[in-house]
């Protein structure tokens, strides 16, 4: 069964907004379910703008409490109360953050139409659904900070038609539950999906960074991923105020990647210095062979691996 993946950048600054990019968030538009990693503020905006329904997001992610990376959140969660929103919302982060937002709710005297289930997350894995899985990694930075992936499990192999027919298998329900990894029962033979199937076709993996020097645990957390988004808060020619505040070069962030054997570099979270980034581009792609940087609102469809030209 294939499942339409793709990555919108709602928001593509560092700690400063410019007319040209928001703060930090990044949606993950998976079938028909929303991931939305940070909330940085006027995210509202940028997802009306990208025309992502406040009622479909499904789980929230932060990296850290920075503010550029959460302020946004409340006033998420008091729009999607004012449109009535009902469906409950999961909300994963670092220790505190149940506090932050029992109180600061409490302080804005808003009310939720919807239940609230907060996780605080610890390296491993934080969601576990049926197929896929997103896990966690202590991330390098100022504050409590963390990185996640989302992992998909492998998908069953192609159904091959003739195989089943050679076997007795009819056409309709039961090519259907071979296709779904299941054995079915044609008289007093047993037929397995080995048996109808191709070798099983492995999923995707996509990595997000948050605010981060690079380190060896996250070169194995994106280990082979097909999309890293990194920090790439400066060019090389900031080195030393990348290590002394705590972020990537756009050079740090090509070599992690490359290390990491992912097959698509993108960078983001750009200082404000930067009214192109182009030469940030350039000095990665000396490093990793496909990078690009992210501008708010670009979508990003990510294929599986066999169905990549």
């Amino acid at each position: 069964m294939i499942c339409q993946l793709r990555l919108i950048f709602l928001g593509t600054s560092s700690s400063i907004p410019t007319p040209e990019r928001g703060l930090t968030s990044v949606a993950l538009m998976r079938g028909k379910e929303i991931l939305l990693f940070d909330v940085g503020e006027g995210t509202q905006r940028q997802m009306i703008k990208a025309g992502i329904g406040f009622s479909r997001i499904t789980k929230i992610f932060i990296t850290h409490f920075h503010g550029d990376h959460i302020l946004g959140l409340l006033g998420l969660l008091q729009t999607m109360s004012l449109l009535n929103r009902d469906r409950p919302l999961d909300i994963y982060g670092p220790r505190g953050t149940i506090g932050f937002l029992r109180h600061n709710i409490r302080y804005l005297k808003f009310g939720l139409t919807f239940q609230i289930v907060v996780h605080e997350v610890k390296r491993g894995v934080v969601v576990r659904e049926k197929d896929y899985v997103i896990e966690a990694c202590r991330s390098e930075h100022s504050v409590r900070s963390y990185s996640y992936l989302l992992k998909e499990f492998d998908r069953q192999g192609v159904f091959y038609p003739e195989k089943a027919s050679k076997l007795g298998v009819p056409k309709g329900r039961l090519w259907s539950t071979l296709q779904r990894g299941e054995s079915v029962t044609i008289g007093d033979k047993i037929v397995t999906p080995d048996q109808v199937l191709g070798p099983k076709r492995p999923g995707r993996k996509i990595g997000i960074s948050g605010d981060t020097r690079p380190s060896p645990l996250l070169s194995k957390l994106f280990s082979n991923a097909d999309v890293i988004v990194f920090d790439s808060t400066y060019g090389e020619e900031y080195q030393d105020k990348a290590k002394e505040n705590m972020h990537s070069t756009c050079v740090e962030a090509a070599q992690l990647a490359k290390d990491a054997g992912a097959k698509l570099l993108v960078l983001t979270h750009f200082s404000a210095r930067y009214s192109n980034v182009s030469k940030l581009v350039s000095q990665a792609l000396k490093i990793h062979p496909n990078v690009i940087a992210a501008s708010d609102l670009d979508v990003i469809e990510v294929p599986y691996p066999d169905e990549r030209v």
